[in-house]
C-alpha cells in the first residue's frame, strides 16, 4: 500500500479559498523548492515556469498567500523580505552576517512556541521567532584568515 500524495500546490491554493492561476501555483512550487528567496528570485523562478509577469503581480500574489498561510515572509534585520513554503510548525532561523543565508533551525524545545517570555506583559503568545546570527560554513574560513 502507497503512502498517500501530497497535495498539488493547486489543491492547496483551492483549500485555502484561494483563486487557483498558473502564476499562483508557479510561484507557490518556486517557493516550495527554493530556499529562503527573496521576491527578485521568486519572480525570476515564476516567469522561467509561466513567462512574463510583473513584479506587482509576483508582491500582490505573496501577500494573498502569506495572509492564507501557504506561505511565510521571513525579515532578517537588515534584510529584504524573504519567503519560504515551510509553514506551521514554529521553526526558526539561522543568518550568515557576511552573505545572509538563511538555514531553518527546528524548534529548540517543547510545544509552540518554543520559548516563553519571562514576562508576557497579558499578551496571549502563539508563536515565538528566533533568529540566530552568525557566520556560514563558507564564510567563516574566509573572516578567520582575514583576520589573521
Amino acid at each position: 500500500m502507497s503512502a498517500p500524495q501530497p497535495p498539488t500546490a493547486a489543491e492547496e491554493l483551492r483549500g485555502a479559498g484561494l483563486r487557483v492561476t498558473a502564476a499562483r501555483v508557479a510561484l507557490l512550487e518556486t517557493v516550495r523548492t527554493g530556499d529562503h528567496l527573496g521576491v527578485e528570485a521568486i519572480a525570476s523562478g515564476v516567469r522561467d515556469r509561466v513567462g512574463h509577469i510583473s513584479l506587482q503581480a509576483v508582491y500582490e500574489a505573496l501577500h494573498a498567500l502569506t495572509a492564507a498561510g501557504l506561505v511565510r515572509r521571513i525579515e532578517p534585520a537588515g534584510s529584504p523580505a524573504r519567503f519560504e513554503g515551510r509553514v506551521g510548525d514554529n521553526h526558526h532561523h539561522v543568518v550568515c552576517r557576511s552573505c545572509g543565508a538563511v538555514a531553518d533551525v527546528d524548534c529548540a524545545v517543547g510545544p509552540a512556541p518554543c520559548l516563553t517570555p519571562s514576562d508576557d506583559h497579558g499578551f496571549a503568545i502563539d508563536e515565538a521567532e528566533v533568529t540566530f546570527w552568525g557566520l556560514c560554513p563558507s564564510c567563516a574560513p574566509a573572516q578567520s584568515s582575514s583576520s589573521a
